[in-house]
């Protein structure tokens, strides 16, 4: 994918992106499906963006770095509809409450929550709240939040460009799977957005979000025989976790 490519399909890409992977309003525009993969880790520095924005509103009234970091979270929660969340939870509950692959895939593709499924957005969401107090008490929260929503968002497309749809139906099969070159060019993005915004703790940052989808990839094939659109969501969490988690032990 060359600059040239890049710059002419910038703001469709962009407006694709922000539609599949938020709920913020936008204008009328075609979707480009899995063809603007390579955005996602932008769509992601503004969610972070807007996120570190109420973040400051929250210190500047006062409030406690705790209560500014759930309010964060929930912000967070707002802007992508809960989406991630949701994938994180089906994902523990297919995964880990099934024997069969067709039961998994059954039971991730249920609406209910299951012991796992709660336990996994517990765990994770604590996580990332700890690290965030952290952050949020040493007022390097800016940076922070846009580097961790722009490289959380690339394993994404790494694992719809290399692992199989293990469903043939549901949001990840009718986006497409993108070529590996776009889905490469949004994790270097990411990568540079993040070395840019968080310096040297940029590179414990990829090693964790490569470390969890590594990690993850791996148990879906065994699994499930691919990803799904809950496998993506998970992996968003998962690497958002690791990335707050690094940068709190730096700010630590």
């Amino acid at each position: 994918m060359t600059t040239r490519d890049i710059m002419a399909r910038f703001v469709p890409d962009l407006l694709s992106a922000a539609a599949l992977l938020s709920r913020l309003p936008l204008p009328d525009h075609t979707p480009q499906g899995a063809n603007s993969a390579w955005a996602w880790p932008l769509v992601g520095a503004i969610l972070g963006a807007l996120a570190a924005l109420a973040a400051s509103l929250c210190l500047t009234l006062g409030l406690t770095p705790g209560v500014t970091a759930a309010a964060t979270l929930t912000t967070l929660a707002c802007l992508t509809g809960a989406l991630h969340e949701d994938g994180l939870s089906d994902t523990a509950d297919g995964l880990f409450g099934g024997w069969t692959r067709e039961r998994r895939l059954e039971i991730m593709k249920d609406s209910r929550v299951g012991s796992y499924g709660v336990l996994a957005l517990l765990l994770v969401t604590l996580a990332r709240w700890s690290a965030l107090t952290t952050i949020l008490a040493s007022g390097q929260h800016g940076a922070a939040l846009i580097a961790v929503g722009a490289l959380s968002r690339a394993p994404m497309a790494l694992l719809m460009a290399h692992l199989p749809n293990a469903r043939g139906t549901g949001l990840s099969h009718s986006t497409g799977a993108p070529d590996p070159a776009i889905a490469a060019t949004g994790a270097a993005l990411a990568a540079l957005i993040a070395l840019v915004l968080t310096g040297g703790t940029a590179i414990t940052m990829i090693i964790g979000t490569a470390l969890t989808a590594a990690l993850l990839a791996r148990t879906a094939q065994r699994r499930i025989g691919g990803q799904t659109g809950d496998i993506l969501g998970a992996s968003q969490q998962l690497a958002e976790a690791a990335c707050l988690a690094a940068l709190a032990a730096a700010a630590a």
